[in-house]
């Protein structure tokens, strides 16, 4: 157990440097949000390029890995989601509190630090999370919020979905990929040393990046965000293992599914809550809240993982 938080720490050491030097005002909202476009389009897009080129396609697309994630993760959304609106929240609102207890960090946080400590074997299963998290849920949460305010979901609704699910980067830099990995085209001596220099700057300046965002969220942290964050954290993980354990996902996989459900709340979420002005306070303060709880809570859930 002390092994594995030994491990993690480094990682949250650089969130850590990332937030003192927002805080400080040493790295200002302009350069946190350049720094974020960097590694958005660049460094993270040249790592995923690397792993998805070097995988067999059959890792990825695994039918029952996917069904036990999108399961596992559906219910819940499905809890918090009827817990809000008893609570009189309206169903946009709700439909955005229950995608925020659902959406880690598994871009900026999950690929870099799952395939350390889990291995080479977590590249598959965690891109495909990663996958799910995008096109699946991002796009219903979208869906939902425009049928909730213009009472249907037409074609200038779906346009825009698809417009960013196609110009999103880390989308385009995996599909890439994997034509690469079909193809089974080698790579050459200079673009692999290309991609390791580019993608090498992917784990320091993305976490450097969630710290620095973290710096500029409020200070306010209402009840719900510790509820929302408990949900993140704790029942997401429990919710895809139960799903993976009654569909039998191989365990290596499912061991990964869980380590990428309980990583904190994205910071893209915030993004949508203030795009559709919808819960703000509550997605800054759990994302601010769920990240700094993770440092505690991710170390033994991988050790769980490891113990079997």
């Amino acid at each position: 157990m002390l092994a594995i938080f030994l491990k993690t720490l480094p990682f949250f050491a650089l969130i850590g440097t990332g937030w003192l030097a927002g805080r400080l005002r040493l790295f200002s909202a302009e350069a946190t949000a350049a720094l974020t476009k960097f590694v958005f389009y660049f460094a993270l897009s040249a790592m995923l390029f690397g792993f998805a080129a070097a995988l067999d396609i059959r890792q990825l697309f695994d039918p029952r890995f996917a069904l036990a994630y999108v399961a596992g993760s559906a219910a819940l959304w499905l809890l918090v989601a009827a817990v809000a609106r008893g609570r009189g929240a309206s169903p946009s609102e709700a439909a955005m509190l229950a995608h925020t207890s659902i959406i880690g960090n598994t871009g900026f946080l999950g690929v870099p630090m799952l395939v350390v400590l889990l291995g080479q074997a977590a590249v598959g299963p965690v891109l495909m999370v990663l996958t799910i998290d995008m096109v699946v849920f991002s796009t219903l949460i979208t869906l939902i919020v425009a049928a909730g305010r213009h009472g249907r979901i037409g074609l200038g609704t779906l346009l825009p979905v698809l417009r960013g699910l196609i110009g999103n980067p880390m989308i385009v830099a995996m599909l890439a990929g994997l034509g690469w990995s079909a193809l089974r085209l080698p790579l050459p001596p200079p673009a692999t040393e290309f991609l390791t220099l580019l993608g090498g700057a992917a784990t320091p300046g993305a976490l450097f990046a969630i710290g620095a965002s973290l710096a500029l969220q409020p200070a306010r942290l209402p009840a719900t965000a510790a509820t929302l964050s408990l949900v993140k954290l704790v029942l997401h993980p429990a919710a895809v293992a139960l799903a993976a354990w009654a569909l039998a996902v191989e365990p290596t996989a499912a061991g990964v599914m869980v380590a990428a459900a309980a990583l904190p709340v994205a910071g893209n979420v915030y993004i949508l809550a203030h795009h559709f002005r919808l819960a703000e306070e509550q997605v800054s303060a759990a994302i601010l809240l769920s990240t700094a709880a993770s440092i505690l809570t991710l170390p033994i859930v991988i050790h769980l993982i490891t113990k079997g």
